[in-house]
C-alpha cells in the first residue's frame, strides 16, 4: 500500500490546490459575465416587479462570493493541498480516451451528419475499448444509426444534422 502512495505522488498530473484555484477563477469569470449581462437586462425592481436580470444578478453574486471564498481558501489557507494529487496519470488517460473521441464525434457530426458519425463512433468504441469483433460492432453501429434515423426523420419528423461539408445520406434522398 505504501508503494501505491509513493507511486501516486510521482504519477500525479496536477495538484488539488492548483485545480481548486483554476476552478475558482473560471467560476469568477462566469459570475462576472452573468452579472454584466444581467445588469444590461436590468437588475432592479421595476414598477411591475423584478426586471429580467434581477434573479440572474443575485445568482451571479452568490457565484462570485462562493468562488472568491474558494479561491481564498485554496490560495492562502490550504497550502498543504499542493501535495495531494487531483488525478493520477493513468485514470486521467482513461478519461481522455473517452473525452477526446467524443469531441471528434461532435466535430464530425457537424461535418458529415449525426447518423454516419454515430455509426463510426459506436464501431470505434466497441472495437477499441470493448474488444468486440468488427462485424458485431459494425452491425450495432449501423443498426443504432438506422434506428435513430427512422425515429427522428420519419416518426418524429425532426431532422437531425446531416452534415455541412458532405451529406453521405443524399443517395437515399435525405437533404
Amino acid at each position: 500500500m505504501s508503494e501505491h502512495a509513493n507511486n501516486s505522488k510521482s504519477e500525479a498530473s496536477i495538484g488539488m490546490r492548483a485545480m481548486e484555484i483554476i476552478t475558482a477563477l473560471l467560476f469568477l469569470v462566469f459570475g462576472l459575465v452573468v452579472m454584466v449581462g444581467s445588469i444590461k437586462l436590468g437588475a432592479s425592481w421595476g414598477s411591475d416587479g423584478p426586471e429580467a436580470g434581477y434573479f440572474p444578478f443575485y445568482i451571479s453574486l452568490i457565484i462570485l462570493l462562493s468562488s472568491s471564498v474558494t479561491l481564498y481558501q485554496a490560495a492562502i489557507v490550504d497550502r498543504k493541498k499542493e501535495d495531494e494529487p487531483f488525478v493520477e496519470k493513468e485514470p486521467f488517460r482513461q478519461v481522455l480516451a473517452v473525452l477526446l473521441p467524443a469531441f471528434v464525434f461532435v466535430l464530425f457530426m457537424q461535418l458529415i451528419g449525426i447518423y454516419v458519425s454515430a455509426a463510426v463512433y459506436i464501431v470505434v468504441f466497441m472495437v477499441w475499448l470493448g474488444k468486440y469483433p468488427l462485424w458485431k460492432a459494425a452491425a450495432v453501429g449501423v443498426g443504432v444509426s438506422i434506428a435513430l434515423f427512422m425515429m427522428f426523420e420519419f416518426w418524429f419528423q425532426v431532422p437531425l444534422p446531416h452534415g455541412s461539408w458532405f451529406n453521405p445520406l443524399e443517395f437515399i434522398g435525405v437533404k
